[in-house]
């Protein structure tokens, strides 16, 4: 339990938003972001005609990111091993993702009803024809504050309600989104540990086969 839970009995996390090698989208404190910014935010960039696109557009990268994403697929969040989580979070840094603010109930994984737009937005954007056939992480981060455990179950158990909520509310197949826990070990302001926007829920979009030519 952190002293922020203690004090307002809402606990919250950000969804970090950014895309690839881009300032990002900030979004953090907007519980009526719309649909379309979550869509902007998570499409990928066309590769522009007659640039190098970088090793992310290399079949061979692609083949191999596929091969492992495969291999964490229908496993429980906290199933996964220490290299796994690292594994997950170094494919993730240069693909596209959002941020959104979410509060929970006190000392809980239970999404707050404030919250329950935006996570409702997520949900349309995600089930959105212009991101079917996408793979998608859901990271669960917290704050300093607490014991190492705690954070990491807490982070774990956000993430499995985010994933839960989006494949009973819009029919998206569990097998498309990949939850991992990354509890205190990876935070978003490393110089304020306590500070709110290091609680966050990270989504990102683990494709890039969705880029127009």
């Amino acid at each position: 339990m952190t002293r922020f839970d203690k004090f307002f009995g809402l606990k919250a996390i950000t969804l970090s938003a950014a895309l690839s090698m881009t300032a990002g989208l900030a979004l953090a404190g907007d519980n009526n972001v719309s649909t379309g910014q979550i869509l902007d935010a998570l499409k990928p960039k066309p590769a522009t005609r007659g640039l190098s696109v970088g090793p992310q557009a290399d079949p061979a990268v692609q083949a191999k990111e596929s091969t492992f994403l495969n291999t964490v697929r229908n496993r429980s969040t906290r199933s996964l091993s220490t290299g796994e989580r690292e594994q997950i979070a170094e494919l993730a840094a240069t693909k596209p993702k959002i941020d959104l603010e979410i509060q929970f109930d006190y000392n809980s994984a239970d999404i707050a009803k404030t919250s329950v737009p935006s996570v409702q937005a997520l949900g349309k954007a995600l089930s959105d024809p212009a991101l079917k056939g996408s793979t998608f992480v859901v990271a669960g981060h917290t704050d300093a504050t607490g014991g190492e455990e705690y954070n990491q179950g807490l982070s774990e158990r956000r993430a499995d309600t985010i994933k839960k909520y989006l494949v009973q509310n819009y029919g998206l197949n569990g097998t498309d989104l990949v939850t991992v826990g990354y509890g205190k070990t990876k935070l978003k302001d490393t110089a304020n540990g306590a500070d709110p926007i290091n609680r966050r829920v990270q989504v990102v979009n683990m494709d890039t086969k969705t880029a127009s030519k």
